[in-house]
């Protein structure tokens, strides 16, 4: 059989050295832009070319959110676009059961607790052990988190777009059936991608029905979740708390009440931890540009109507 030609890859805007070797590790060469067949890029929208090449038929962002990109209108239909999505799904999965954890053992106050209160019972520590888990939107993160359930002998309920059942779950429902968790999990994980339709999907009515226990932790996009409402929640104890790593606003500025209610566990949108971008980022490139050498589906195509 006659050998592939190596796929022609434009590395912009500058030659990070990880990417470039996550995309001969794929079986590409590096190639410059008017030459390309293909653009890997390395940073936001403000720094993307005006135009390209006809010849290039496909790109690779490097964020699994893409709504900066649909805002400056630079994804179109002339060609294949990719995200990140799934590539740092184990460390956002990570941080996602460590907070829910951190949250549902009340590991706040017990952090900053200045005496021993051993003895004192408080209703308010729990264990994830047996519990029924909703994860909304389970995509990369909400499958890369399934195992860290399981250990736990959770009950897992996945909703996504398609409502196709996802291995590990216990049950999968469509989008459309997703007003039937929030009565009947113990506690939640956001992950679904923001859009027009999903903004503020967890509202006054949604946390009503969660149960005084329940804790929700979103590592998705802060506009998922109606803030005001939330707050009123937590300060009513009609839920059991909330652990974001994202928000709305965001940056959270001082003085919101999120920072001060105990029942609130803030981290400033560190779920995938800097340090291991460049290697996570390489290694869903080298695959990328693999599946582009061999005429595969790649992974993380962006459907621009649905706004991921």
């Amino acid at each position: 059989m006659p050998t592939r030609p190596a796929p022609r890859i434009h590395l912009g805007p500058e030659g990070d050295p990880f990417l470039a070797e996550g995309i001969r590790r794929g079986g590409g060469v590096l190639v410059p832009l008017d030459e390309a067949e293909a653009v890997v890029w390395a940073q936001g929208p403000d720094t993307f070319p005006g135009a390209l090449p006809d010849t290039v038929r496909w790109v690779q962002l490097p964020f699994a959110g893409i709504e900066p990109w649909l805002a400056a209108g630079v994804v179109d239909s002339a060609r294949s676009w990719t995200s990140a999505a799934g590539a740092y799904s184990g460390n956002v999965a990570e941080h996602t059961m460590m907070t829910l954890l951190a949250g549902v053992r009340s590991l706040r106050e017990q952090l900053s607790a200045t005496s021993w209160r051993k003895d004192e019972f408080d209703p308010r520590v729990g264990t994830v052990q047996g519990t029924t888990v909703a994860i909304v939107g389970c995509g990369g993160i909400g499958r890369a988190l399934i195992p860290y359930l399981a250990a736990s002998r959770c009950r897992i309920l996945a909703v996504t777009r398609s409502g196709v059942p996802v291995p590990g779950a216990d049950e999968t429902l469509p989008a459309d059936r997703v007003g039937e968790v929030w009565s009947r999990a113990d506690h939640f994980v956001i992950a679904a991608p923001a859009t027009a339709a999903t903004r503020h999907l967890v509202g006054r009515s949604e946390l009503a029905q969660m149960s005084p226990s329940s804790w929700i932790v979103n590592v998705a996009r802060g506009t998922l979740i109606d803030t005001d409402a939330l707050v009123d929640a937590l300060r009513a104890g009609t839920i059991g708390g909330a652990a974001l790593d994202v928000t709305d606003p965001e940056p959270l500025p001082d003085g919101h009440p999120l920072w001060t209610l105990p029942n609130a566990l803030i981290t400033p949108h560190v779920a995938n931890p800097a340090t291991g971008l460049p290697r996570a980022l390489a290694d869903h490139v080298a695959g990328n540009v693999a599946r582009f050498a061999a005429g595969e589906p790649l992974a993380g195509v962006i459907d621009p109507v649905a706004g991921y």
